[in-house]
Parts: structure tokens; sequence; C-alpha cells
């Protein structure tokens, strides 16, 4: 099917595209990277299957947005998940579940011959998972697609920002998230879900990170956040309070925007919603962004004239909870279009 013949106003076609939209990868502007990845998630997984249920539940959105109503025109194609980096994710989590259930009842892993192969294992898998993602993300863009990557945990996006950090100077982060991701090595995880932005903070080129509702820390992440001048934390609690005290959402997106470089990279935590929209990620947390608060902050960096160089979207959760996919899928189209306009 030609995009002539595609009816927009029709019913969601289930032909494995996103949104029964009639792109080829070669025709569309913008890509869909799945990661099907959830090894070092330390509470619920399955968001190994995030992507599959985003792409199913897209049948059930409309094209028209409010920000564009035509910007699906540029094409939007999602790539199939990668059946071997599924199929290691599932062999490597028993693996992951088993070391964290040890660590967590005091075990130690340098006297266990058994959980230290195990976690020398999976942090090497980890690195050449991220080596992959950088290698194709970097394709990609050299072929001057636009890259959303649709995770998985959230440690998924990592090889992206590498790819980006070869292609632009500088740029930086906004982080929609319940928590700073901040820690070192997280359970010994060289790449864990939870060190993602520790690791993105080696990136020569990221100027910036600003981090919105967060709820969710330890300690040394906070430390870290203080010590480190690129980093800029907007506290779920504090952004609440001070809408209780009358600052409007609109100010405050203004304020959190203007912490921000000329170019952008989006990576949206589905946990930084309220948990109502996303109840079966792997670490929900109580507060948040309603959905209209989240469209909101990204249109405000849309409008403010920034450059949205590449987006994630993590941790969303995979079938058989179809409410998780659809509102998944609705935020990563939020995404997409913010981008093509």
């Amino acid at each position: 099917m030609s995009i002539t013949d595609f009816d927009p106003n029709g019913p969601g076609l289930d032909n494995g595209n996103f949104i029964g939209l009639p792109f080829t990868e070669a025709e569309a502007d913008l890509i869909f990277f799945p990661v099907p990845w959830d090894v070092t998630v330390s509470y619920a997984d399955g968001t190994a299957n995030g992507p599959a249920n985003i792409l199913q539940a897209s049948t059930q959105l409309d094209l028209v947005h409010p920000f564009s109503a035509d910007a699906w025109k540029k094409g939007i194609y999602f790539q199939p998940v990668n059946t071997y980096w599924a199929k290691r994710s599932a062999e490597l989590r028993p693996m992951a579940q088993a070391y964290i259930e040890f660590i967590e009842q005091g075990g130690q892993v340098g006297k266990n011959k058994k959980m230290t192969r195990a976690l020398e294992e999976i942090n090497y898998t980890c690195e050449n998972l991220h080596r992959w993602v950088e290698q194709e993300t970097s394709r990609l863009l050299k072929q001057g697609k636009f890259v959303g990557l649709i995770g998985g945990e959230h440690s998924c996006p990592l090889g992206y920002l590498r790819a980006l950090g070869k292609k632009q100077e500088q740029f930086g982060i906004l982080q929609i998230d319940a928590h700073l991701d901040l820690r070192k090595a997280y359970e010994g995880f060289t790449y864990s879900h939870a060190s993602v932005f520790y690791n993105a903070l080696q990136i020569e080129a990221v100027q910036q990170l600003t981090q919105v509702g967060i709820r969710d820390y330890c300690a040394a992440e906070v430390a870290l956040s203080r010590q480190d001048e690129r980093v800029q934390v907007f506290y779920d609690y504090q952004l609440q309070g001070a809408q209780f005290r009358g600052n409007t959402w609109q100010q405050q997106c203004h304020t959190i925007v203007e912490t921000l470089p000329e170019k952008v990279y989006i990576s949206f935590d589905i946990d930084g919603l309220q948990p109502s929209l996303c109840p079966h990620t792997g670490t929900p947390v109580p507060g948040g962004l309603t959905f209209n608060q989240a469209l909101y902050l990204i249109e405000t960096v849309m409008r403010s004239g920034r450059q949205i160089i590449g987006f994630d979207l993590c941790e969303v959760a995979g079938p058989p909870y179809e409410w998780d996919g659809n509102v998944g899928a609705r935020v990563a189209y939020t995404l997409a279009v913010a981008m093509l306009v």
C-alpha cells in the first residue's frame, strides 16, 4: 500500500506497522528502533516485550495530534524486534534474578564463583548490546533518519546516546523519570537500568542533564547531581508544591526548558507518569506527571525553537497489559510528532 491508497480516516490496520501506516523503512523519515532488553531490572520485569506491546496497541491511535495534523505524512516506521537480543534477554534474566536475590540476602559475590561468573557474563553481554545499539543507530543517523529508541529497560538508550555523542558536538538531555538513574554500577551491573545517566554523563558531548518528575533516589545520586554542574533536578514534590502555591505548569515548563541547550535529546521513562498510566512498569512510584503535563512539557521544548535530535521511551510493560501499551504508544507518537514538526 502507498500513501496515496492509505485512508487516514479508516480503522487502524493491523499490518505490523505503527498505527497501520503504509511506509517502508526507506520511505520513512522517523524510525522507531526497538530494544527488547530488561536483564538488569531490580524489581518487576516484562519491559523487554514493551516494544511489541506498543506496536500492537498503536492500531488504536488516530493520526491527528494536538501538535500537528499532518506530521505522520513524513513517514514513521517501526523496525521489527531483533529476535537475537530478545532471546538473550530471556536467557539472562533468570540468571540476573538469582544474582539479585543472592545479594539482597547479603551474599558476597566475590566469595561465590557461580555469582561472579553470572555477573561477568551479564556485564559482558550488556556491553555487546550497547555496542550493537550504537552501530545500528549510527547507521540510521548516517542515512539522515530521525531515530526514536523504544525499550526495554532504561539502560537501552546508552548506545544511542554514544552514537549521538559522535555526531553532535554538544547536546542536552531532558529526562522524564521517577528515578535519577545516577547510581554507579548499581548491584554490580555496569550497565544497570539505574546507572544509565551516570554512564551517559561520561559522554563528552553531553552538555546538560535536566531531570523532571524525580521522586525516588539515594543519597549518592543526590550528591552527584549537586556536584556535577551539568545536572539540574526538578523533583516531583517541588513541582507539585509550586503548583499548590500558585505557580502554573506553563511557568514551570518554561523554567525547565530554559536549562536546556539548543539541541535536546528526550529520554522518557514511562514511570515518570502517574502509576495509573503505567501500572505494570518495573518500578512504579506514587506521584508523577499527568499525561497532559508531559505533553505540554514536550510541546514547550518543541515551541521554544530548540532542536529535538533524538528520543527514547523505556520501561513500558509488555503483554498482556494492553493499557500500558496504549499509553506507551501515545507517548511514542507524541515524541515522534514533536521531532517531525
